[in-house]
């Protein structure tokens, strides 16, 4: 369903078909005093004590034969968050009900502006968020309109606002990736996506397999061996600030297919296994959206694009390869490659753009979610500012994160024999800790670094609060906020 919003003045309210109005907990309409209103207050009174409305969240009326009324129950506590997921909440109800056109009152909602100037935005964005639908590929479907008119005496700065407007188109960015079958978005198409960004400012950096031959980037190659397709190394920077001062870096796992290689994944579930790029995606949508909205900020994004297949000239188990750090890794499984594409890419952006940070993100460990769910990312870092900078711009945007345990006694673990490291843990147990250990071998000088395992929040079967089942953008939000607050 797409939402298309417009502004109107001084309309007749025996024009207006279906409107919605926010109430208190008492169901007192907000900003009763409204001309518009006036002669519906009354009616909408006598309605509220006839019936037994306790504990309801939304309330569907006729007014009249003609009109119907919403009511949005909006309790004291008026905090970000509730206020998204309270939109999201309405989108569920206008669906199950077709309400495809309604009027808002921007009188109605003054009280709420009052303590909280972006009360509609947040509302409206919570709303879009969860109406997502990727239907790119069904055949016949037309997508419904959702019209909402927004009945004010001046124009206000809704739909248009920056902020909520590049948030949206980041998150959808990140979504429409993540959604995408192997087929399409393979490394090759990916990489020319990631090319017209340029448009919106950002500055795109290519490495082929050519150059990356030349890197010695053995450990991102070696994934991607068995595949046709090309493998990559892509940067992209968004430059802020007028100062050269140090970017914040982001670097995301993007193995477009992950079939395990070699190493084969049982066949159950394997179609899941397009969104093991998520984490690259959430990197793509984080760098769209602070063009977007011109993020006074130095920021980079750093994605490794691969696919992981067992082809006559994939990578074998007891292959041992040299990183672009100089460690040997040896492969006793194919299928924990993503660290390996992570492991190059971090390295190169430690060295490159030496970043004030570095936060990777990944599909990482199935691990991951015997211990979290889908309630939580996985939070490993070298660094106890950034990790709690990170927590509580998760609580804000409801995107949480729990932070798990590193500790050089883990280290024996995925200590190899025959090379520098081995690229999982055989002994059993602590399974993404020691991936995360892994990866912190390849930050050389010390940079503050946070690694997000997210393999049980970028997808849902099910939905959550914001967000429709499917890919569901987690991370987006969360990066976006951490910067607004810390680095802005």
């Amino acid at each position: 369903m797409t939402i298309k919003i417009s502004y109107k003045k001084n309309i007749n309210p025996k024009n207006i078909k279906n409107y919605a109005l926010f109430v208190d907990e008492k169901f007192k309409v907000l900003g009763s005093s409204n001309l518009y209103l006036k002669d519906k207050i009354n009616g909408i009174n006598k309605f509220v004590q006839s019936k037994d409305l306790k504990d309801r969240k939304f309330v569907l009326f006729n007014i009249n034969s003609s009109q119907q009324v919403v009511l949005i129950v909006i309790k004291e506590e008026k905090n970000s968050l509730y206020v998204e997921q309270k939109g999201a909440d309405f989108y569920k109800f206008i669906k199950s009900n077709n309400l495809l056109n309604l009027s808002f009152f921007d009188e109605n909602v003054k009280i709420n502006l009052s303590k909280n100037k972006f009360f509609l935005d947040e509302f409206f964005h919570g709303l879009k968020i969860k109406s997502y639908e990727f239907k790119k590929y069904k055949s016949n479907q037309k997508d419904k309109n959702f019209f909402i008119d927004i009945i004010c005496k001046n124009k206000i700065n809704l739909d248009k606002n920056l902020r909520f407007n590049s948030l949206i188109q980041g998150i959808q960015l990140t979504k429409d990736l993540v959604s995408e079958p192997g087929n399409i978005l393979h490394p090759d198409e990916y990489t020319k996506r990631l090319l017209s960004l340029k448009k919106f400012g950002l500055k795109i950096g290519v490495y082929d397999q050519k150059k990356l031959k030349k890197l010695g980037m053995n450990a991102l190659l070696g994934v991607g061996q068995g595949s046709i397709r090309g493998s990559y190394l892509v940067t992209i920077e968004w430059n802020g600030k007028k100062s050269k001062s140090k970017p914040l870096a982001f670097v995301g796992k993007g193995v477009c297919f992950d079939t395990g290689g070699i190493s084969l994944k049982p066949a159950k579930f394997m179609e899941d296994m397009t969104y093991d790029m998520a984490g690259s995606a959430v990197v793509v949508g984080l760098m769209k959206n602070l063009a977007l909205r011109k993020a006074k900020v130095n920021a980079v994004g750093v994605v490794g694009l691969v696919e992981n297949m067992p082809g006559g000239n994939a990578q074998r188990p007891g292959d041992i390869v040299k990183s672009y750090s100089g460690k040997t890794i040896e492969i006793l499984n194919t299928d924990a490659e993503g660290r390996l594409v992570l492991a190059d890419a971090l390295t190169l952006t430690e060295e490159k753009f030496k970043p004030q940070f570095i936060i990777d993100l990944a599909t990482l460990t199935g691990a991951i979610i015997v211990s979290l769910g889908s309630e939580y990312a996985g939070l490993f870092s070298n660094d106890d500012k950034l990790s709690k900078q990170i927590y509580e711009a998760g609580i804000k945007v409801g995107e949480k994160t729990w932070r798990m345990p590193l500790h050089k006694n883990y280290d024996k673990l995925i200590d190899s024999k025959n090379a520098d490291m081995q690229n999982i843990n055989y002994v059993g147990g602590a399974g993404s800790t020691t991936a995360a250990q892994f990866l912190q071998r390849f930050i050389l000088n010390k940079t503050p670094w946070a690694h997000l395992d997210i393999a049980g929040m970028a997808f849902s079967k099910y939905g959550g609060a914001l967000n429709s089942g499917g890919a569901t953008g987690y991370g987006v939000r969360l990066l976006n906020k951490l910067i607004e607050d810390n680095y802005e």
